[in-house]
């Protein structure tokens, strides 16, 4: 029997996790509930003045895109170390850091990739203008999945950890506080009808950087955890 490839494994372990997800779809859909909570607490706090709204609304919408990815960031890895699989990828013949990455992938497909197609809805709850939301959602693809490989990071060095999360966020926030602040001014400079491009290259090189990197330092610390 012909052994699989790299990219054959990636596939199937991205499948899997969906199949698992689809199957436990109340908490997937945690962290968007969470979003749309914050959302709507604002309005609730700062009142239902237009103007105001508006000028807090880039900043809203990404702190909220922010929080829910940490709030599914915990069970990247939690659910394959309690039953055992976790060992069985870091023995597995493929390279732990395409495991990694296809872990990574599924994530973002369950959860980032949900967010930007709710923040249109987000966006006109807040009087965002409409010329500003195809660049909310382009910096939102692109920071989700940054904010994806930068979690797995921290997934990975708190694994096992009872009460992980909180530690989770204390070494993931730092990391996303680039991506918060160039998603924020990329959606207000849009919202200002200013040319946001510049914003959108930055989180682009981020997002080849963290891609290039962050597989491998989470595949060693899986590996350390489970030495």
């Amino acid at each position: 029997m012909t052994p699989a490839t790299p990219g054959q494994a990636f596939i199937a372990l991205a499948r899997r996790d969906l199949r698992l997800a689809a199957r436990r779809w109340g908490e997937a859909g945690n962290p968007l509930v969470f979003f749309v909570i914050v959302i709507t607490l604002f309005p609730l706090a700062l009142g239902a003045e237009h103007t105001l709204l508006q000028r807090f609304a880039p900043g809203v919408l990404w702190v909220a895109a922010l929080l829910a990815m940490l709030l599914a960031q915990e069970s990247v890895f939690r659910a394959d170390f309690e039953d055992g699989s976790l060992e069985q990828l870091a023995l597995s013949p493929q390279p732990l850091w395409i495991l990694v990455l296809a872990k990574v992938a599924s994530h973002w497909l369950l959860t980032g990739i949900p967010l930007v197609l709710l923040s249109p809805l987000a966006a006109y709850a807040l009087y965002l203008p409409g010329d500003a939301i195809p660049t909310l959602m382009l910096a939102l693809g692109l920071g989700t999945l940054l904010l994806s490989l930068l979690g797995a990071i921290g997934a990975a060095l708190t694994v096992g950890l009872h009460r992980g999360g909180v530690l989770l966020a204390i070494l993931i926030l730092p990391l996303a506080v680039p991506t918060l602040l160039l998603g924020t001014r990329a959606t207000d400079m849009a919202a200002t009808g200013l040319d946001p491009q510049g914003p959108i290259y930055w989180l682009c090189a981020l997002l080849a950087l963290a891609a290039s990197l962050a597989p491998f330092a989470a595949a060693a610390a899986l590996r350390i955890h489970l030495e």
